[in-house]
């Protein structure tokens, strides 16, 4: 892909959509538009910095107040869940990144490959809740999903080029959160700040706290599964933490092929837009001389049981992902709310994920998937509340 690529940013105002721009200035892509919840004045400034036509904002007050902002300008502004879906559709952009944060992000996946064009995948929840649909869809379209998560990103790289070569596994890398090697009891003592501070990445906090209970893996393998076509049992999760490979993949004959770069996400982002061509790097490259060495352990998923929930949610399939991924958006929420504490995030989930495991597993329809995603929300509430300090 050239620099002439024209390029919509939904969840622009969040970590990666940031990021993403870093990489738009850099590379001096053509970016049509941008999509936010409900951060206006942060919106206003990327519309007026690059001059775009389209900007959406899926909170209809913000959009009200945007269009305000905006009168001396000839951008339109697009409000709510279908307005970023009507912009995505208008904008005709040769590449959509969605970063936008959680379930919300879904249907504005699926509206980006009905576009027929590339679409580059922040929002693991698109896959985690409606990985078949999503997939089946962008395969009926012959739409080409790059992944901007690091690991899947790294897959991704690690298996172009494979000539149609079986493999034996995916090997899933993970930092282990800042609270790698602690027990149940020191986790239940885990303070709001302290759980922030992640010791790598830079992120927006839902991220944060899901890589800190380990959620946030979970979710990436759901999204593994679906993105390279394995079974869950062929995706295993290796610590490694120093965040410096970023994961592997073993072909049939037991070699390893994987790839390393520094901790920095606009590699992803760089990539998604311009693979299988690489451009300059935007990233500080790597100095094995000071790296010194790096570090491989087991995770620990019968403390961080969120982890293994979500293996259980993958292979039982149907909604089971989905009721995952709601009950985890309430509880965090919850938490980040101080609510409830560090545990009572794993304890919820895992108890909505029990009491919907046999239904929710029949889901197939969109639908029935959508439906499963409100009761997890609503039992998930139902859970924090009893918790609620």
């Amino acid at each position: 892909m050239q620099n002439n690529t024209t390029m919509l940013i939904l969840g622009s105002t969040g970590s990666v959509g940031e990021q993403a721009l870093d990489v738009v200035r850099e590379e001096h892509i053509p970016l049509l538009g941008v999509s936010a919840h409900k951060n206006v004045s942060r919106v206003e400034a990327q519309v007026r910095e690059f001059h775009l036509p389209f900007c959406a904002m899926s909170d209809e007050v913000a959009a009200s107040d945007l269009r305000t902002r905006l009168a001396d300008t000839d951008a339109r502004v697009y409000a709510g869940e279908s307005g970023i879906c009507e912009m995505i559709a208008d904008a005709g952009a040769d590449v959509v990144e969605n970063s936008i944060i959680g379930e919300a992000g879904l249907i504005p996946t699926l509206a980006a490959i009905d576009t027929g064009k590339r679409l580059a995948l922040a929002n693991k929840e698109s896959l985690v809740v409606a990985g078949e649909i999503v997939m089946s869809r962008a395969r009926a379209r012959n739409v080409e999903i790059l992944p901007v998560d690091s690991e899947h990103c790294a897959i991704a790289q690690c298996l172009r080029g494979s000539e149609g070569n079986p493999i034996r596994r995916i090997l899933l890398t993970a930092s282990g959160g800042p609270f790698y090697g602690k027990t149940r009891a020191e986790l239940s003592e885990i303070t709001v700040a302290r759980a922030l501070a992640h010791p790598t990445w830079k992120m927006g906090k839902k991220i944060t706290i899901d890589s800190a209970t380990l959620m946030n893996k979970g979710f990436e393998v759901i999204e593994a599964v679906h993105l390279f076509g394995v079974k869950p049992e062929q995706v295993e999760v290796v610590v490694q933490r120093e965040s410096i490979i970023h994961s592997m993949v073993e072909y049939i004959d037991n070699s390893v092929i994987a790839q390393l770069s520094s901790p920095d996400m606009r590699l992803c982002v760089q990539y998604a837009l311009t693979a299988p061509k690489r451009n300059p790097a935007v990233i500080a490259p790597l100095d094995f001389t000071k790296l010194g060495t790096l570090t491989f352990g087991a995770p620990d998923m019968e403390t961080f049981v969120l982890l293994d929930a979500a293996f259980r949610a993958i292979r039982g399939g149907g909604a089971l992902p989905a009721v995952l991924n709601a009950a985890n958006e309430i509880a965090v929420a919850a938490f980040l709310s101080y609510r409830i504490g560090f545990c009572d995030i794993m304890d919820v989930v895992t108890e909505t994920l029990e009491e919907l495991s046999a239904s929710a597993a029949k889901a197939r329809s969109l639908e029935e998937i959508l439906a499963y995603d409100r009761e997890a929300r609503r039992i998930a509430d139902a859970y924090v509340t009893a918790r609620a300090h």
